[in-house]
């Protein structure tokens, strides 16, 4: 039996997941979680063979997320059920100590083979974001210029190409505004990039926007 921790910020969300877990006789919900702070709590109190992740929680969340998860239990199986496309957080997912990571708009039977494919041992990921994950294995100046950027970074050129200000961006990560500012800089001076509009321009070709997912 697969004893199985749901961490998701959406009640509705989690009933639907319940549902579809329920018809798998080999997985049980043995714990749920509505954001990062409560999902490492109940890791830091009770062994889970896998922990099913949501990375856009309240509180703490995302790679963090995952990263701590990993400190604390190394065991833990991690699967990343996320709104966001592969090609924004899978290869970076799977570097922070995830097994897997699958897209909320997967098949049901999709996501009970992930499930049990990670539990087993294997790591669940498409081949596009395999090969990300693994580099380009010649000169990395053949990788596209935002797999420079370090996690914390993305996630601020993530929240800059859909619209945010830097004022809240920097509320969102509890951070200064002089922080975000920083981080914007090094983003633009790692892309090569001149302003936000350029960045937007970028995301857009690469298929880095939510609602190109």
């Amino acid at each position: 039996m697969i004893r199985l921790l749901l961490a998701d910020d959406h009640a509705l969300v989690r009933e639907g997941l319940k549902r579809i877990l329920a018809a798998a006789s080999d997985i049980e919900v043995v714990g749920e979680a509505a954001n990062g702070d409560e999902t490492l709590a109940l890791v830091k109190q009770c062994d889970f063979d896998l922990a099913l992740v949501d990375l856009s929680m309240p509180g703490l969340s995302g790679l963090d997320l995952v990263k701590r998860l990993r400190l604390e239990k190394p065991k833990l199986r991690i699967l990343v059920l996320s709104m966001h496309g592969e090609s924004q957080y899978a290869a970076r997912a799977l570097k922070a100590g995830a097994s897997g990571y699958l897209t909320k708009d997967s098949a049901a039977a999709q996501l009970l083979g992930a499930i049990r494919k990670v539990a087993g041992g294997g790591v669940h990921i498409s081949e596009t974001a395999a090969a990300q994950l693994l580099g380009p294995g010649g000169s990395s100046g053949d990788a596209p210029p935002h797999t420079s950027l370090s996690d914390r970074e993305f996630e601020v050129f993530r929240q800059l190409v859909a619209g945010r200000s830097i004022t809240e961006i920097a509320e969102g990560l509890h951070v200064s505004v002089k922080t975000i500012s920083t981080h914007k800089a090094r983003i633009l001076e790692k892309m090569a990039m001149a302003s936000t509009a350029e960045l937007v321009r970028y995301a857009v070709e690469h298929c880095l926007l939510d609602d190109q997912a």
